[in-house]
Parts: C-alpha cells; structure tokens; sequence
C-alpha cells in the first residue's frame, strides 16, 4: 500500500487550511496531524491522518 503525502500547497488548494498561522494553531490546539519532515526543507502529512481528521471534525458537528 502507497501512502499519500501531502505538502502544505496540497492542503492549501484542497481549501483545508489557508495560512501557516491557522495550520500551526489546529496542530497545538486541534489535534490536526503534526506531520513529519521528508528532507531539511519538505514538510509533508500522510493523506490518511488528514483525511481521519477532517471525518472527526465531521463527525462531531453532525453529534452536535
């Protein structure tokens, strides 16, 4: 199985985040997926973890 990573400019254009300062504030208080670092400059989120956590936030609002 391939996992599917995702750079900042794929989350960006798939409308799940629009800045680095909202990104940044849902990894410390949101639980979004913290990533990893590919290479010195690549940061990057497996698509799995991103899309688990979109279907929690969900998930919640339609409980709520």
């Amino acid at each position: 199985m391939t996992k599917r990573l995702l750079r900042y400019q794929d989350l960006k254009s798939r409308g799940i985040v629009n800045n680095r300062m909202t990104l940044s504030r849902w990894i410390k208080t949101n639980g979004f997926p913290p990533g990893f670092m590919l290479g010195a400059n690549t940061h990057v989120w497996a698509e799995d973890e991103v899309d688990a956590f979109i279907d929690s936030r969900t998930a919640s609002r339609d409980v709520a």
